[in-house]
């Protein structure tokens, strides 16, 4: 499938990795960068969705989204990629295609993202999927005009250039390939008023600021999940 991701924002907090250990699957390794896992919020926007040879299906091509999640590697194979805690998405169609196809944990939310307005992007929303825990998130970002050189080896690199993604789906391991340009980072400044998705997923953030990179967009192919190691 092929899919646009637009106004984007990473907002990142370094955890124990105990913390998270109890929240992923045994056969993945909590991934760490001097010796900190790390906990992701992002919020954007969904557009242009399209699986292969299908036509666009209304209500699923365009829509915001919100996802939690840590970074971890599965040592058989030395894959690294991203685990999702959650994916809230303002779209019913794609919160059921995505749980059946890729077992992921999506939740049905109500979300807003305006695009920038004198600067500033705002995310607003909250979930209303039913019997999942309460969770919502209300925060204005302003990018500024400092790009980030995303090297390999840094922090931001380490964070941002995942191209794999893992899940389970009726008890099997299983994981999935995206490819994209590397991500245009700039630096930005965030005013979080109201973040429940991470505790939603019991997790407990710290009290300092996040870390903070936004893209404006980056185009993403992604191919169907494969089984790593059956349930």
């Amino acid at each position: 499938m092929s899919m646009r991701w637009a106004a984007l924002t990473f907002l990142h907090w370094p955890v124990p990795a105990a913390m998270l250990r109890p929240l992923v699957p045994a056969a993945l390794e909590v991934d760490t960068y001097d010796g900190s896992a790390w906990v992701g919020v992002v919020p954007f926007r969904m557009e242009q969705t399209k699986l292969r040879g299908v036509p666009r299906i209304p209500g699923t091509h365009t829509f915001a989204e919100f996802n939690v999640r840590t970074y971890v590697r599965h040592a058989p194979t030395g894959r690294t990629g991203v685990w999702f805690f959650s994916l809230d998405a303002a779209s019913w169609m794609a919160v059921r295609a995505a749980r059946v196809s890729f077992g992921l944990p999506y939740f049905d939310a109500q979300i807003r993202v305006l695009l920038p307005e004198a600067g500033t992007v705002y995310y607003a929303g909250h979930r209303t999927h039913r019997g999942a825990p309460a969770a919502a998130f209300d925060a204005r970002v302003r990018p500024t005009e400092e790009h980030v050189a995303a090297v390999p080896g840094s922090l931001a690199h380490w964070l941002t250039e995942r191209y794999a993604l893992f899940a389970t789906r009726y008890g099997s391991l299983v994981t999935g390939d995206i490819h994209h340009r590397p991500w245009p980072l700039r630096q930005a400044h965030a005013v979080i008023e109201a973040n429940t998705l991470a505790h939603a997923a019991g997790i407990t953030l710290p009290d300092g600021e996040a870390l903070v990179h936004y893209a404006e967009e980056v185009d993403v192919v992604a191919w169907p999940p494969r089984v790593l190691e059956r349930g």
